[in-house]
């Protein structure tokens, strides 16, 4: 299953974005907070339950990129492209129904994954409407 041009400019768009968030986040999570106005403190379980999703995040960039160049991965990048992006903005926008307004940061990167989302769904449109090909694990009749 090769990807086409615009699948695989969604993959390398979800891709790096998922990549360079959860790298930021597993190795300067201060940093990376700040830029959304939130002291972390130096409280190591707190770290550590920033950093561990921010290790997933990174990994399933690098499954996303890896789709655009390995072609049985294509699959699972789609797969956890979506899943990515369309749950981030859910999560917020239950968090923004529950607690009320966050910080324009925080809305610009809700913004930002919907349009990831929207661009991914566009890109990749065409085969979840289709049905996979059946692959069969059983021997033929002789």
């Amino acid at each position: 299953m090769q990807p086409t041009l615009f699948e695989k400019i969604a993959l390398g768009l979800s891709g790096l974005t998922a990549l360079t968030i959860g790298a930021s986040i597993l190795f300067a999570p201060h940093a990376f907070y700040a830029s959304y106005g939130i002291t972390l403190g130096e409280d190591a379980s707190l770290l550590s339950e920033l950093r561990a999703p921010g290790a997933g995040l990174a990994g399933f960039g690098l499954l996303m990129l890896l789709g655009i160049w390995r072609h049985a991965v294509l699959p699972v990048g789609m797969a956890v492209a979506l899943t990515v992006f369309i749950a981030f903005p859910a999560g917020r926008l239950v968090g923004l129904a529950v607690d009320g307004m966050p910080s324009g940061n925080v809305i610009g990167a809700l913004v930002a994954e919907l349009i990831i989302a929207a661009l991914c769904l566009a890109a990749f449109r065409r085969r979840l409407w289709n049905p996979a090909p059946v692959l069969s694990t059983m021997q033929p009749e002789r």
